[in-house]
């Protein structure tokens, strides 16, 4: 049996597209959408994939501005930034990129992101939000993984979907996601036993455990749909996913691949949120600035 590969590329396009047509509808009001991305490193993947978002937003007709606070950044300057571009009105969306300086803990920066600019979804509130079914960004990431299956037409209601992972940033958000298309959802993670025991019963598995190699062939049952949201970095400086492709390929009947696969689409999804924030923020922002004129 053959595997069709699930690329991200064509559907990352279409989304970029989509923001930026939105993007211009704002600009043709008056309306500039601006992303604020935080920094606090000095990896160099980290820095390229920043300046990464920056060029593709500037393709697309949004601002972006880059924090650069240096390694050394403490959490208390780190806070006080967050508070500042979360109350600064020309600021539509903010991401607090990781990883962030030894002994600075990211929960109790994420909170300080007003969910209206969250638009990865790290603030705990997004996520209640998502939860009971109330307006909110969710992370980009999870949400890839939805517009892939849904770009490729793989039916979700009504279907078996294991999630392997239960991160704030994936797996939970996933299960979320999935819930509300109406899918039956389990979620694995290292307590759970033997994973074949949850997947090959799937109709559609999703791997985001940071583990290289994780899936397997024989995790599988015939005609499955995978997909991979690992990225793993080997010491070769090669990047491969959760799944093992070789043995995967020819027992799955989707594969995404890495790269290529889910991470496209997460990053067209940051530049498309911080698009739909700004329109949603707008009224917000014609007020304060009128009353900045007056005064």
């Amino acid at each position: 049996m053959s595997t069709n590969v699930l690329s991200g590329k064509k559907l990352a396009t279409l989304i970029r597209q989509k923001a930026q047509e939105q993007a211009q509808v704002l600009e043709n009001s008056g309306r500039h959408p601006v992303l604020a991305v935080v920094v606090a490193t000095d990896d160099e993947s980290t820095l390229w994939y920043v300046r990464s978002i920056e060029r593709a937003a500037e393709r697309l007709g949004i601002g972006c501005r880059i924090i650069d606070l240096g390694p050394e950044a403490t959490e208390g300057v780190l806070a006080s930034v967050l508070q500042d571009l979360s109350a600064e009105p020309s600021v539509n969306g903010i991401i607090l990129q990781t990883p962030l300086p030894a002994g600075v803990k990211a929960d109790a920066l994420i909170g300080l992101i007003t969910p209206e600019k969250d638009i990865d979804g790290a603030n705990p509130l997004s996520l209640g939000r998502l939860a009971v079914g109330q307006p909110a960004f969710a992370p980009a990431t999870a949400q890839a993984v939805v517009e892939l299956l849904e770009h490729f037409q793989v039916p979700i209601a009504g279907r078996n979907v294991a999630v392997v992972g239960r991160s704030a940033v994936v797996g939970k958000p996933l299960a979320l996601l999935l819930l509300e298309r109406d899918a039956t959802v389990t979620v694995c993670h290292s307590k759970s036993g033997p994973l074949e025991r949850y997947t090959q019963p799937a109709d559609v598995v999703v791997v985001a455990a940071g583990r290289a190699g994780l899936l397997k062939g024989s995790h599988l049952s015939p005609e499955t749909v995978v997909v991979d949201v690992g990225t793993n970095v080997l010491p070769d400086g090669s990047l491969v996913g959760d799944v093992d492709e070789a043995s995967v390929t020819g027992v799955a009947a989707g594969l995404t691949p890495v790269p290529g696969g889910v991470g496209s689409v997460t990053t067209a999804l940051l530049l498309l949120h911080t698009v739909e924030a700004a329109g949603q923020q707008e009224p917000a922002q014609l007020a304060a600035a009128t009353s900045a004129a007056r005064t």
